[in-house]
């Protein structure tokens, strides 16, 4: 609650009867009233008599009631004193002293007795003004009284002990007198500020505060108000003439007022001459104590120039000599010494001027309500809060510890797009994977409503469960772009691992079993796919590829907030490019940038998109901008098959960069900067554009380059309505994102067509007077050129059929960022490049292993450097002496879901990535593994070995899943114990799983059989039935089975690991049986069948 109180008495006030003595509280109160009644009263009448004399002064010298000793008046009988024109003689002066006589003083009577000495002259009066004297009878001559230092007087007299209320804290509202500035600022969307425009008559002040006026009310719906000479004299200034004195009272009232006004929020013009630069000084102080921002703006234009313009015809009175004493002409004006805004009106249109002034407001933060948290002229992040979900360093180590106990949540590499996405602040204010609510305004608004100073109390509407069945009062009013949604979905599986825990976190974890974030309160909800889908792209494609993604994922999403527990990086080469919003607006602020203008780009850099690069950056500086900074915005996350790889890209545009403004299609390093944007490209089309737009904004940029069809792609051929054509028009993705909902101050710049101009070697505006000599390089066009390997063509001699020359002009592109281009295109099959964002990571391999290939892609392959082969050279059991311990070589460490696996066929048995129907690296979709996966060497599931059901083994190696804590690295030789096994039939063959745990773990000692198992680790077993039942379901396929819903004993397990082993025996012909060549397998190695 608010509290008021008063201001501090001075010590005589503060004293009671009898020199401060106190008397019994119910009798004092009454006494200390009545004492400070007497002792004030003949003050305050003294001060009621001296401002009805300052009044009646300043009404007329011809008549006025006199305050004489003793309480008389020369006032008329009736008791009122007659009225009259403002006609006080400019520039006369007196000097008034208000001398309080002791004796009355005493008996609390009689007010004070005014003294008037003679008059003295300002430097502006005339010297042959002789007022009438008529009517004093001898007392005070009104025309003798200098109203200037009467107020003067009053001013510097004024008692300090004002009634006052606190100031409200934070959290309080408008039972207090005021609510705190940032609170107001935030509400109106605005901040209070004063523009104090200053300068001759006839300057401009009220032309342009007018047009500044006129912008920021009807095209910005802000709160403004002029002040000047017109609104002032008519109303609170109407008692002042143009004396010296009159002047600065005029200017003292003015900036009252403005700093009431700005103080309140509102965007204060004033135009006064104001010649005094005492006075101006005054204002500013004022304004500086109160903490609100001023400007002083001078209008500077020589005196000729303002003769010439004359738009009331002063100046020519003036010269003519009716008209005397005029500021700039024989009266003086002082010129600010340092204003913030100097205009030479007389060298700028009206609406450059309002220009000027409109972005300094823009620039300062004013046009927004919230602090401004980035350097000048770059906007602040959506929602007005600096977005960085990094874990502190120092809290990392307690952070993983953490993670490691949670429950694990799998996520893709497109989900790791999204994550860094969310993480350094591209999709502010969002700080995790959207919750249902969240999702349910992106989809059906294309924005949010956010409260970030918890104005309504919705401070943490996007933070918190969705709550369908209570809503606040009030809702947000603010909105902000978010058009995209940004969502993470799971499997059953993983629902009800997070559901059984009793955390309220999950870990999330890469594909590779990297754990890279925590995310907080987990909100899980149905994945509504399809009304995903029709509202996010409007168009029905199911080879629509993130279309595919969407439906790919599970059943159900989860929202929350994260914490990211280290920066995301790839390891490709490419790290140095990847920059978050914090560390470009840094880099932004380093090169001087007053605005910047984003381009990104899906395809290598042309002289063409030089040009409009180039071109756009000028064009803001012809806008009074002086050093505009582009952002070469080469796109980073996921994107579909045929899009050119990102390292192609980004090797390009550095070449771009390092042939500055040297070669036509090159760029200035000093005023560009590059990095990568690391959202997956989903092709929605005008939906997409906008967040594309608003990221970028996010990240400092207050324009964004738009073309044609920025988001779009064809259709494929499953699309309903538009197969190999244009899922969305060319030109909507500029309209939607000019018109969309939460977009904000972000302007947009449109590409122009530009053409290859044969005779100048550039790519530029075609000229309509010499078509010919413009030729078109589409880029279908460019692709077959670099296709063909298409050289040089002659610059003196360039054909206009480009293809059948097999020449590319030497002005298209810089020369080796076109050899890049073209390496790509020759070698587009090489499989070398990296088409998108995807962590290059360490398999996390044993020691006594050797790699070759990269790892996550299916040239990857691990041996083993003591051995020739995994599968045939390691015993399968260990020489411990326990018989129901095996070697278990680990494909799969704990947590990662890359499907590893012995590659039979291949010398030396490697370990390597499956692969789906498609060619593609296999993965496991229904969520992180929660074992350790390998096979016991020397075992062979024969597919002649057939169970009571008739199913026949897998033609593998016997599987095990290993259940302890610890991550095995992969191809280890581990002792294992055997606790059982089941056996799973997937489609149509017997494919068992011996269940483990290693003798590392350091729950070991205390399991040694499933019932163990389920005792120490609850649950355990009825997740590993549930995986081996349904973990390709998440991938479209059907449920596996289980012989029986009960794991075997140990010694069934053992029976079943030495039959394999004979059987693998009879493989390498060491044993009885008998096995034909024709399996494929390569057995060359010295266990086996190899010397």
């Amino acid at each position: 609650m608010a509290r008021y109180a008063y201001a501090p008495l001075s010590v005589e006030e503060g004293l009671g009867p009898g020199g401060g003595r106190r008397l019994p509280h119910e009798a004092a109160a009454e006494a200390e009233r009545a004492a400070k009644v007497n002792e004030r009263m003949p003050t305050f009448v003294g001060i009621c008599v001296l401002v009805a004399v300052a009044f009646v002064l300043s009404r007329s010298p011809q008549q006025a009631g006199v305050v004489v000793p003793g309480g008389a008046s020369t006032a008329s009988v009736g008791g009122t004193v007659p009225t009259m024109a403002n006609t006080f003689p400019e520039g006369t002066a007196a000097s008034v002293d208000v001398v309080v006589d002791d004796a009355d003083r005493g008996a609390g009577v009689g007010p004070p007795v005014i003294q008037i000495s003679p008059p003295s002259k300002t430097k502006s009066s005339p010297d042959d003004y002789d007022p009438p004297r008529d009517g004093c009878d001898g007392l005070v001559d009104p025309a003798t009284i200098d109203v200037g230092a009467l107020r003067a007087k009053a001013l510097d007299s004024t008692p300090p002990h004002i009634i006052e209320c606190s100031a409200a804290s934070d959290g309080e509202s408008q039972s207090a007198c005021h609510l705190p500035s940032k609170t107001r600022y935030a509400a109106l969307g605005q901040k209070g500020a004063t523009l104090w425009m200053t300068g001759c008559s006839g300057a401009g002040k009220t032309t342009i505060a007018t047009a500044l006026e006129d912008r920021l009310v009807k095209a910005y719906g802000k709160h403004v108000y002029r002040l000047d000479g017109d609104n002032l004299r008519t109303g609170i200034n109407r008692d002042l003439t143009f004396t010296e004195a009159d002047r600065a009272e005029s200017v003292r009232r003015t900036g009252e007022i403005a700093t009431l006004f700005a103080d309140a929020g509102v965007i204060t013009l004033v135009g006064l001459i104001s010649p005094y630069r005492e006075d101006r000084d005054m204002v500013r102080k004022r304004h500086e104590d109160q903490g609100i921002p001023f400007y002083e703006i001078f209008l500077d234009v020589p005196v000729e120039e303002l003769k010439k313009r004359d738009p009331k015809g002063q100046y020519a009175r003036v010269e003519s000599g009716e008209l005397k004493h005029f500021t700039c002409i024989d009266d003086p004006y002082e010129p600010p010494l340092k204003p913030e805004i100097t205009l030479k009106t007389h060298e700028l249109e009206i609406e450059q001027s309002a220009d000027i002034l409109f972005r300094r407001l823009e620039m300062d933060g004013i046009l927004q309500g919230a602090p401004k948290l980035n350097p000048p002229g770059l906007p602040n992040p959506d929602g007005d809060e600096v977005i960085d979900l990094h874990v502190p360093g120092h809290l990392r180590a307690a952070r993983m510890e953490e993670a490691t106990k949670l429950p694990k949540v799998l996520i893709t590499d497109l989900d790791l797009n999204w994550l860094q996405t969310i993480g350094e602040g591209w999709a502010s204010p969002l700080k995790g994977f959207m919750r249902e609510g969240t999702l349910l305004e992106v989809l059906h608004f294309n924005s949010i409503l956010v409260d970030p100073f918890n104005l309504t109390g919705n401070g943490g509407i996007h933070t918190t469960a969705t709550n369908f069945e209570t809503f606040n009062e009030f809702r947000p009013a603010n909105r902000v772009s978010m058009s995209v949604p940004i969502t993470l979905s799971c499997t059953e599986f993983t629902k009800s691992a997070i559901e059984s825990a009793s955390a309220r976190a999950v870990a999330l974890t890469t594909q590779m079993g990297n754990i890279v974030a925590i995310l907080r309160d987990p909100e899980i909800y149905p994945n509504r796919k399809e009304e995903i889908a029709t509202r996010m792209f409007g168009v029905i494609d199911p080879g629509h590829p993130y279309i595919q993604q969407i439906y790919k994922g599970g059943d159900f999403l989860i929202g929350g907030e994260v914490e990211l527990l280290d920066r995301i990086t790839y390891n490709d080469g490419l790290d140095k490019w990847r920059k978050t919003t914090k560390e470009l607006m840094d880099e932004f602020k380093q090169k001087g940038a007053d605005t910047v203008y984003a381009f990104q780009t899906r395809n290598p850099t042309h002289a063409g998109h030089a040009y409009l690069m180039r071109s756009a950056g000028e064009n803001l500086k012809e806008q009074g901008f002086k050093k505009p900074v582009l952002w070469l915005s080469p796109l980073g996350g996921w994107t579909k098959e045929d899009d050119v790889p990102l390292d192609v890209r980004v090797k390009q545009h550095e070449e771009v960069l390092n042939s500055g403004l040297m070669h036509p299609g090159g760029l200035d390093p000093d005023s560009t900067v590059m990095a990568i944007w690391p959202a997956p490209m989903v092709y929605a089309g005008p939906t997409e554009v906008i967040f594309h737009a608003k990221s970028r904004r996010s990240a400092g940029a207050s324009y964004f380059v738009v073309g044609r069809d920025p988001a779009g792609m064809k259709g494929s051929s499953l699309a309903v309505a538009h197969k190999d054509d244009d899922l969305y028009d060319g030109d909507h993705g500029r309209y939607v994102l000019r018109n969309s909902p939460g977009i904000g101050s972000m302007k947009m710049l449109s590409f122009v067509k530009v053409m290859y101009d044969i005779k100048d070697n550039i790519m530029k505006v075609p000229d309509d007077s010499r078509p010919s000599d413009f030729i078109s390089i589409s880029g279908s066009k460019m692709r077959l050129l670099a296709r063909n390997g298409a050289v040089p063509c002659s610059a003196t001699d360039i054909p206009t059929d480009l293809v059948e020359a097999n020449c590319v002009p030497s002005g298209f592109m810089v020369p080796k960022g076109w050899d890049i281009v073209v390496d790509y295109y020759r070698n587009i099959d090489a499989g070398r490049w990296i088409p998108w964002s995807r962590p290059v990571v360490d398999p996390g391999a044993c020691k006594s292993t050797k790699g070759s290939g990269k790892f996550g892609t299916l040239d990857f392959h691990l041996k083993p450097t003591d051995y020739d082969s995994f599968w045939h050279d390691i015993p399968m059991k260990p020489s411990l002496g326990d018989e129901y311990i095996i070697n278990l070589v680990t494909e799969i460490p704990l947590r990662m879901t890359a499907k590893m696996e012995v590659q039979k066929g291949l010398p030396g048995n490697p370990i390597g990535q499956d692969s789906n129907k498609d060619g593609s690296p296999r993965y496991y979709t229904y969520g992180t593994t929660f074992f350790n996966y390998g096979y016991i060497p020397q075992t062979w599931e024969d597919p002649n070995l057939k169970d009571s059901l008739g199913n026949g083994g897998d033609n593998d190696p016997l599987d095990v899943m290993e259940v302890g804590s610890q991550r095995l690295d992969m191809g280890s030789i581990t002792p294992c114990r055997v606790l059982g096994h089941f056996e799973l039939i997937d489609e149509g063959e017997m494919d068992n799983k011996v269940i483990c745990i290693a003798l590392s773990d350091p729950d070991a000692g205390s399991i040694h059989s499933m019932g163990d198992l389920e005792r120490i680790k609850p649950g355990t077993i009825e997740r590993l039935k549930d995986w081996l039942k349904r973990y390709k379901t998440s991938d479209g396929k059907a449920e596996n089975s289980l012989a029986s819903e009960e794991p075997t004993s140990i010694k069934e397990a053992m029976d079943l690991i030495e039959e394999t082993h004979s059987r693998w025996k009879n493989l390498c012909g060491k044993g009885t049986g008998y096995v034909s060549d024709d399996h494929g397998f390569w057995l060359e190695s010295p266990g086996c069948k190899g010397k």
